[in-house]
């Protein structure tokens, strides 16, 4: 890389001041206050607001993340859908620890999530299976995530395949359903100007009560 190549790439950088986060002004809970940030997320249209970075690591101790999407939230955790079989659902069954991070970059926001995963119920999977749109539901059956295939055409014929068997109401395949992060600890990160960014970490006490504190940038 040229040398003013990479001083360009230096020089890339944005002075945040839209907003700043307190002490006092974050909720008791992270998820109250993950419910605040993500209902402005979407009150203000940011980008697919429910994509999430999903880090998981594998039995050789090397880290991986993927974008995947929240499809529910609640005191009990953060809920996502996937295969079983992928890469991830694979790093979850060797170790069940995982970190989340959600980047609403027109809100100069972040909030980094992490803690023991677990499956959803069947019903649950089954639940949510069965109001996705037709097309995702095949793909699904379709698709054995992560695994190589020769071709596109490949992909395609085994779609025609699932499509000509199941017609409009395939069923959930068994390798497919959802995980729960149960976290332990939720930090927001809100972008402040001259890089003194809020920082205010929640962090799961051996009572089950979540403690407060602010970070340095």
């Amino acid at each position: 890389m040229s040398q003013a190549k990479s001083q360009s790439i230096a020089d890339l950088r944005i002075d945040y001041s839209q907003a700043s986060l307190s002490e006092a002004d974050s909720a008791a809970d992270p998820f109250t206050q993950f419910g605040k940030w993500f209902d402005e997320a979407i009150h203000a249209q940011v980008p697919e607001a429910n994509a999430m970075s999903l880090a998981t690591v594998g039995s050789n101790g090397r880290p991986s993340s993927r974008i995947v999407l929240i499809k529910q939230f609640d005191e009990h955790g953060f809920t996502w859908f996937t295969n079983f079989d992928s890469r991830k659902g694979h790093e979850l069954a060797q170790h069940p620890y995982a970190a989340l991070l959600f980047h609403w970059i027109a809100l100069e926001r972040q909030v980094r999530i992490e803690g023991r995963v677990e499956r959803v119920s069947e019903s649950d999977s089954d639940a949510y299976f069965h109001s996705r749109p037709l097309r995702s539901r095949l793909g699904a059956i379709a698709s054995a995530q992560s695994q190589a295939i020769a071709s596109r055409e490949m992909l395609e014929a085994e779609y025609a395949k699932a499509e000509q068997k199941f017609g409009d109401n395939p069923p959930r395949p068994k390798h497919w359903g959802g995980y729960r992060l149960l976290p332990d600890t939720v930090e927001f990160w809100q972008g402040r100007q001259s890089r003194l960014h809020d920082r205010i970490l929640y962090t799961l006490d051996a009572t089950g009560s979540w403690q407060r504190q602010r970070l340095q940038p």
